[in-house]
């Protein structure tokens, strides 16, 4: 095998790695219609549950209070902004090139739940 040859499969592997990390970082937001999850939204969440249990049931304090937990984990999933921007930007330096080796198109990348934003920056087009 070539040195060449090497660099090539070397530069294959990391380009999968970038592209499969974030992949990975975005299919863990739940794909919904309607409005996004944001960590604000969150914290209303939050404050709105701490104000019905000081006055709900004992079934409805239990609901309020997994409810809170789910919402703790979805903020601390979301917490880690850095990280994500860091994937993404790994992620828009190969998108192009990867989507053009292994022929990808647009609507496959927003299938699997990449925004028109970050393809459009990565330089990934419709047409």
């Amino acid at each position: 095998m070539t040195d060449e040859h090497k660099a090539s499969l070397a530069a294959g592997r990391a380009m999968g790695l970038a592209v499969r990390r974030y992949l990975e970082l975005v299919g863990t937001d739940e794909r919904r219609r309607g409005r996004p999850v944001t960590p604000e939204s969150i914290e209303k969440q939050l404050a709105s549950i701490d104000k019905q249990l000081a006055t709900a049931s004992p079934l409805k304090r239990l609901q309020l209070l997994q409810d809170r937990e789910d919402a703790k984990n979805k903020l601390a999933a979301r917490s880690d902004a850095e990280t994500m921007k860091t994937v993404e930007r790994e992620f828009i330096a190969v998108a192009k090139e990867y989507a053009d080796r292994k022929r990808i198109g647009y609507q496959a990348w927003r299938a699997a739940g990449v925004s028109a934003s970050v393809l459009k920056e990565a330089g990934i087009t419709r047409s």
